[in-house]
């Protein structure tokens, strides 16, 4: 209360008004209380000058601070404070004490847990109703119990898996996830690949995959549209120099890691493959030292190795977009010539791109992974590497 006002500081003291003011309106609004009483002299002196700060935690999710620095209504509202903590009344021995409530007896009681005597009647307890809404904390740090069945199997998560999971959850509750879908006609890629892979293997003793090819595409669509390889810092948007592409990798274990590929604008295609492949395989056999799963600016994931079309892949933070390349499948499509229109089978995949709409919009984002979808198009059959 304020100086003056009913039950306040320059209110002349009584029950009701203490009760009041210590809190039995705010109490009786509560349906949970939590309240924390400084290790402060709590000699509850009805002229003390006695600083009592508690924290009232309300059914609707919301924090009330209340300070009461002259605690002359603070007889009933230590007795409300044991009421929270332990759920039951302090015994009144007003009388026996002249009139104080120690600090002495509120720790005992708080350590034997029970009240010798009952309540009384013109103190109502409070509500304990479970509130609809509850704190935001509580909600994420507590997960609903799954009942388990017979015949059901109760496995432990591995330390990478609840890394890979608090990642994830992570990367959701950070970015505001949206999702463009660009299908690419890839027929003189895929030609162009097939006429090549054979010399590849007898000359660098390696497979030539089309990881490679994806990420090149990639990284020549970030220079025409740099504001995808940024970061966020709070309000600030930091804007980086080096472009280095993350490739998820499956591990045997089930697991998933992200090697990165360090300054991939500086590398030819022969290069990128050939650490494409160098990091893929010591990925899988546990190998990456830990700068090599680090510092990544831009992640691409390969769905289509396991024959998915289309993806919504999580962005890897902090970054702000992730590409997952579709399976490469055969498909009638409309051939423009300039003869007409033709119907013909071509090589098709999909680009999922999901991006942080927090700082890339869809225009944005739109136009990224159309462009990717234009050099993959666009492949020079001529090409030598």
């Amino acid at each position: 209360g304020r100086p003056g006002a009913a039950g306040g500081w320059g209110a002349k003291f009584t029950p009701e008004r203490g009760r009041g003011v210590a809190g039995g309106f705010l109490i009786q609004q509560c349906s949970k209380i939590q309240m924390i009483l400084h290790d402060t002299c709590c000699n509850f002196w009805p002229w003390g000058n006695i600083k009592l700060r508690f924290t009232l935690l309300l059914g609707q999710g919301l924090i009330y601070k209340v300070g009461v620095s002259r605690a002359r209504e603070a007889t009933f509202g230590a007795e409300r404070i044991v009421r929270a903590v332990s759920g039951k009344y302090f015994p009144r021995k007003l009388a026996e004490t002249d009139g104080r409530v120690t600090k002495k007896d509120i720790l005992s009681f708080i350590e034997s847990g029970q009240s010798k005597t009952s309540a009384p009647q013109n103190h109502p307890e409070p509500s304990t109703a479970k509130s609809p809404t509850v704190s935001k904390t509580n909600t994420s740090s507590k997960s609903k119990e799954i009942s388990l069945h017979p015949g059901d199997e109760l496995i432990e998560m591995d330390r990478m898996r609840k890394l890979i999971a608090d990642h994830m959850v992570m990367s959701k509750h950070t970015s505001p996830h949206v999702t463009s879908f660009v299908e690419a006609d890839v027929t003189n890629l895929v030609n162009w690949r097939n006429k090549i892979k054979s010399d590849f293997k007898a000359r660098e003793g390696e497979n030539f995959t089309f990881t490679p090819i994806f990420i090149e595409a990639i990284v020549k669509a970030i220079k025409d549209f740099p504001m995808i390889n940024v970061s966020v810092n709070g309000d600030q948007i930091i804007k980086r120099k080096n472009i280095n592409i993350g490739m998820a990798a499956a591990l045997p274990s089930g697991n998933l890691i992200v090697p990165v590929i360090k300054n991939a604008d500086f590398m030819n295609l022969t290069g990128l493959a050939k650490t494409v492949n160098d990091l893929a395989n010591r990925a899988r056999s546990n190998k990456l030292s830990p700068d090599e799963i680090q510092d990544g600016t831009y992640t691409v994931t390969n769905v289509g190795t396991f024959g998915n079309v289309l993806g919504t892949p999580i962005i890897n933070q902090p970054q702000v977009a992730i590409m997952a390349m579709g399976a490469i499948v055969k498909k009638p499509a409309v051939i423009e010539t300039e003869h007409g229109d033709l119907i013909g089978i071509r090589h098709k995949m999909f680009l999922s791109h999901s991006y942080d709409h927090r700082v890339v919009d869809g225009a944005l984002g739109g136009m990224f992974v159309r462009r990717v979808a234009d050099y993959l198009e666009q492949w020079d059959e001529n090409r030598e590497v």
